[in-house]
């Protein structure tokens, strides 16, 4: 979708002619009798401001609908409600961390069965595979190895057996990625990060395919009552607003600082999807229309977390902090942070290792970030050379 479109998308108020959506901050609504009201009755089955968003969502990923949640993981939760205990759920195995923690200790307790694979390879997928599959849930790029999958390919795979092919897309954002015009039935976006732009807000959103899965969704949105509050809603939509221009100059900024990490003689593997040598490269660049997004991960060839410590704790304009997808650029250490609830032999086997970094590239000048990337690396050498003699 073009920046012209995303903008005009968003509607002026038709009650004032307001050019901002408004933000209707109210928990009812006034009534002419029982059953009959101007579309809205109670603010947790729907609200003004909510469902501009959500239109506008819906929009931006060529979907049906599109449901507005209080977090990104009340939206996979809101997923997740529409399996029965005994179903299985094919997911990839580098996986957000709190993606993981949801399945392994609410869902299968719940007697939802997760089997993991590199969904990198469809192969993989294919020897999982069994009657009981319903749902094959896949990131791609992923967090935080950026591991990109072909979803196309899945969601022929999908269609076959019957199950639902879920696509968390924030990662790529709708400016690069339409995983529904790919063949999936749903979409997942994290709200939080490039959607809303500003590391300002946390929210979740899920997109649906299909009048009957909007109707399964919308339900279990009313009935857990997980939505999001009208504020946050309209920063959201502020957010989208710009949207088109933070994620190609994040983009920009990121293939800059890729590139330059390829080439140090600390870094011992670059992880993006925009590089030649990435093993998907050429699936990324088809189905994600040359936008490799503003993440870029990085191991050290001192594979350590004392080392990755050391690192993340010397940059000056890249902040320590969870969370990507802001103007301003943070960098984490996922085995610590965002992955941390995942069990190390686990992370070590979907390729998170012990000293990887995860950098989230805001829309600061790209020769800044590249420069204070540099000065930590110089700065950690001399303090190796300061303690050894």
């Amino acid at each position: 979708m073009s920046a012209t479109k995303i903008i005009h998308s968003i509607p002026s108020d038709p009650l004032t002619g307001a050019i901002s959506v408004p933000v209707y901050q109210t928990s009812t609504f006034v009534q002419e009798a029982p059953g009959v009201n101007k579309g809205f009755d109670y603010a947790r089955t729907n609200n003004p401001t909510r469902l501009a968003l959500e239109n506008v969502v819906a929009k931006l990923e060529d979907g049906h609908a599109a449901f507005a949640f209080s977090t990104g993981l009340a939206a996979i939760d809101a997923v997740l409600k529409l399996l029965s205990s005994g179903d299985e759920i094919i997911a990839v195995d580098d996986i957000y961390g709190g993606a993981y923690r949801l399945f392994t200790h609410v869902y299968e307790k719940l007697g939802i069965t997760i089997n993991y694979a590199d969904t990198t390879d469809v192969d993989n997928i294919t020897e999982l595979i069994s009657s009981k599959t319903k749902l094959i849930w896949i990131e791609s790029p992923t967090n935080p190895t950026l591991k990109v999958s072909d979803i196309q390919k899945i969601a022929k795979i999908a269609q076959r057996i019957n199950a639902l092919l879920v696509v968390d897309n924030t990662f790529a954002s709708p400016i690069a990625q339409q995983p529904l015009t790919l063949g999936a039935d749903l979409v997942i976006h994290s709200g939080t990060k490039y959607l809303g732009g500003h590391s300002d807000l946390v929210a979740g959103l899920v997109v649906t395919k299909t009048q009957k899965l909007s109707e399964q969704i919308k339900f279990v949105q009313n009935a857990s009552g997980a939505v999001l509050g009208p504020w946050d809603c309209f920063l959201t939509i502020r957010g989208i607003e710009t949207l088109d221009l933070r994620y190609k100059k994040q983009s920009e900024n990121a293939f800059a600082i890729a590139a330059y990490l390829s080439n140090h003689d600390a870094v011992d593997k670059v992880y993006y999807p925009g590089l030649v040598t990435h093993k998907n490269h050429e699936i990324a660049k088809r189905q994600q229309h040359n936008l490799f997004g503003g993440i870029v991960s990085f191991t050290l060839k001192e594979d350590t977390q004392e080392a990755a410590n050391a690192f993340v704790t010397h940059t000056r304009y890249f902040k320590l902090a969870e969370s990507l997808g802001g103007v301003k650029s943070l960098l984490c250490h996922p085995p610590q942070m965002t992955h941390a609830s995942i069990p190390r032999e686990v992370r070590i086997a979907s390729g998170i290792k012990d000293s990887l970094i995860r950098l989230s590239c805001g829309i600061e000048c790209a020769e800044d970030l590249i420069n204070d990337l540099n000065q930590a690396f110089i700065a950690i050498e001399k303090e190796k050379d300061y303690v050894k003699y």
